[in-house]
């Protein structure tokens, strides 16, 4: 991440060809170690919870990074990095929660193609932001604003199917104790 963000702090062309080139390979072994963990059967709670602290750290920082190059947030508006921090806050606090309480979070394959659209989406943004700034492609100016509109949605999304399918965390749990005493 460090070095992603130095990369997109130069900004120069070649930087942010750096940063996306780093960016990508991260990405890429991301969804590599997953993959290879599920196939081989070797999750463990510990990667259960630090893989998407990683991926929620390598995102967020990277959007933050985005705004570094483009102070004026023509990309994107702040409120969708809000969205996407704040989402990736609350499923962290529900995490803890759920693990707090000896119980898996329910996932889904949502959460997943979630953070696979937002790598894909900042990519692209990079993408487009070297081949305005270099000159070599022309795009309409909106684009990334409507790749980053999309990924906010997706995100926000996401985020509600966590609430809607783990909302009981946020609620004290009954004991078999405080259930008979309400019997009695």
């Amino acid at each position: 991440m460090p070095v992603i963000i130095y990369f997109l702090y130069l900004k120069t062309v070649t930087g942010w060809i750096g940063a996306l080139i780093i960016f990508a390979i991260a990405a890429f072994t991301d969804f590599l170690d997953g993959w290879t963990a599920r196939k081989l059967n070797q999750a463990s709670e510990f990667g259960e919870f630090i893989d998407p602290l990683a991926d929620k750290l390598l995102v967020i920082s990277s959007l933050v990074a985005l705004i570094v190059i483009d102070p004026g947030l023509e990309i994107f508006d702040l409120w969708m990095i809000i969205v996407i921090v704040g989402r990736d806050v609350l499923i962290t606090v529900m995490r803890m929660l759920a693990m707090k309480r000896g119980k898996p979070l329910r996932t889904s394959r949502f959460g997943k193609f979630k953070t696979a659209f937002q790598m894909i989406g900042i990519i692209m943004i990079i993408l487009v932001y070297v081949a305005k700034k270099s000159h070599i492609y022309e795009s309409h100016e909106l684009l990334s604003y409507w790749i980053m509109l999309s990924v906010t949605i997706l995100t926000a999304l996401s985020g509600v199917r966590y609430l809607f399918t783990n909302w009981q965390l946020f609620f004290p749990e009954k004991n078999l104790s405080d259930e008979q005493n309400c019997e009695n």
